[in-house]
């Protein structure tokens, strides 16, 4: 099992990391191992050496079946649930390796940095169309709607199977919207996709 994950696939969020609206010329695809994996409401144990640590809320993609060099227009077949997840991204760290021409893998895919829900089919949903937020401390910190991604699901799916074989069970990780920001010991998160909560845990 492998994770996929995209990043600047929102403007807005664009905008409050770079500070201008803007798509990129080819969706940016990162890999997380399977030991980033947080799931079941486990707790995620803040790393004390990373710094700040910072939530992206993302709609996540259960991939179903192999595949390779996968056309966008049969890319719809490669999947059957969706979930929202946490991206837990060091900001500190990311920036000054961004800075220096470093590969970043170690600010984003450090253990428990892929916080996954619970899994719903797709059968009746629009992917394109899904609210999703993510609450701390009962509070709404982030939201979206993932008809504002700037590269769709299956733009992604067919984008990401030139490079990388398809498996069952491959998980993708979608972009986040704005409003991303730091996490602390004891927060209380929950992510829901529309009004179902999908995902719950404590920082520890």
């Amino acid at each position: 099992m492998k994770i996929l994950a995209i990043g600047k696939n929102y403007a807005l969020h664009n905008k409050e990391m770079d500070g201008a609206l803007y798509k990129t010329e080819n969706p940016v695809v990162f890999m997380k191992p399977d030991s980033a994996l947080l799931k079941d409401g486990k707790p995620f144990f803040l790393p004390d050496h990373l710094g700040r640590v910072d939530h992206e809320v993302e709609v996540v993609v259960r991939i179903c079946r192999l595949g390779k060099n996968i056309d966008e227009k049969f890319a719809h077949r490669y999947y059957d649930a969706v979930t929202v997840g946490i991206d837990f991204t060091a900001r500190e760290l990311q920036r000054k390796l961004k800075d220096k021409g470093h590969p970043w893998e170690v600010s984003k895919a450090f253990d428990g940095s892929a916080a996954l829900g619970k899994w719903v089919g797709i059968e009746g949903k629009d992917v394109q169309d899904l609210h999703f937020h993510l609450d701390i401390n009962g509070q709404t910190v982030q939201t979206g709607w993932t008809g504002d991604m700037l590269y769709r699901v299956d733009e992604l799916i067919s984008y990401a199977s030139r490079f990388f074989t398809l498996k069952t069970g491959d998980l993708l990780y979608t972009g986040t919207p704005a409003g991303v920001g730091p996490v602390s010991i004891d927060d209380h998160l929950e992510g829901y996709l529309g009004d179902e909560k999908l995902l719950d845990f404590r920082v520890k």
